[in-house]
C-alpha cells in the first residue's frame, strides 16, 4: 500500500485510481495497461514480499501492501481464483462500500476442466456479489483477456476488446474510461447477469488454448467484434 520511502516515512501514498488484488500474470497484465493509462496502482497480496516484486518490477511510484490492508483504489481488481475472489470480498466487508469491484474470474473446473463450477443461471460474478457490502458495484470486465495479451496490449496486431457487465452506469463507466486510457476498447454488454455468457465464452476459448488440435494457440488469442 506503500512505496519503499512512504514506509521509511510512515506517510501512505495520497491518491490511489486503482487497487489490485492479487500479483500474479494476470494482476501484472492489467497493472501493466492501468499504468500505460495513466492511473495510479496498488497491488495488495497475501505476502508481501510478493506484492512488493511485483510492484518493483511494474515501476516506480506503483505501492504494495498486503490483504490486510483496506484497498486504496476507488477500482478495486480481483486479480485471484474465483474462490479467492469471494474470501477477499467476505473479508474486506464495508472496506468495498462506495467502490467499483472487478471480478476476472472465470470459474472452470480445473480438476476436469470441462465445465464451469457455477450452477446453470448463475455466475462467478453474481456468486461474488451476493457477499458485496451495500454501496460497492461488482462488475465483470477483464475474464475474456488472456494476461500475455494485457502485457503486450493487444492480439495479433490489434487492440484487445475488454467486455463489460455490470448493473450500475457509473460503475461500468470508471471501468470504460480504465479500459479506454489503457489502449483497449471497452464494450458494455449489459447488466452483471451478462457475466454468464462471457464467462461461458471464455471457458470454451481455454478449452481450445489447451487443446492440441490448435497448436497454434498458446494463451495469446483474443475475442473481439469485428465491423
Amino acid at each position: 500500500m506503500k512505496t519503499l520511502l512512504a514506509r521509511i516515512l510512515g506517510k501512505k501514498n495520497p491518491m490511489t485510481n486503482l487497487t489490485i488484488i492479487g500479483n500474479g500474470n494476470m494482476a501484472r497484465g492489467i497493472a501493466t495497461r492501468a499504468l500505460a493509462g495513466g492511473l495510479t496502482v496498488e497491488i495488495l497480496g497475501q505476502v508481501a514480499a510478493k506484492a512488493q516484486e511485483l510492484a518493483a518490477e511494474l515501476g516506480a511510484g506503483v505501492t504494495f501492501g498486503t490483504t490486510a490492508d483496506a484497498p486504496q483504489g476507488d477500482i478495486v481488481v480481483l486479480a485471484v481464483p474465483f474462490d479467492a475472489a469471494k474470501s477477499v470480498v467476505i473479508a474486506y466487508g464495508e472496506a468495498l462500500a462506495g467502490k467499483t469491484v472487478v471480478d476476472i474470474t472465470n470459474p472452470v473446473n480445473f480438476e476436469t476442466f470441462d465445465s464451469l463450477v457455477v450452477e446453470p443461471g448463475n455466475s462467478a460474478a453474481e456468486e461474488i456479489a451476493q457477499f458485496a457490502p451495500a454501496g460497492a458495484n461488482v462488475v465483470k470486465a477483464f475474464n475474456t483477456t488472456f494476461a500475455g495479451t494485457l502485457v503486450a496490449g493487444e492480439s495479433g496486431g490489434k487492440p484487445l476488446d475488454v467486455f463489460i457487465a455490470g448493473d450500475n452506469a457509473e460503475a461500468n463507466a470508471a471501468v470504460s474510461s480504465f479500459v479506454s486510457a489503457g489502449g483497449m476498447r471497452p464494450l458494455v454488454v449489459g447488466p452483471l447477469k451478462r457475466a454468464r455468457e462471457l464467462e461461458g465464452f471464455q471457458f470454451v476459448l481455454m478449452t481450445m488454448q489447451a487443446n492440441p488440435e490448435f497448436a497454434d494457440f498458446n494463451w495469446d488469442t483474443g475475442l473481439q467484434v469485428t465491423q
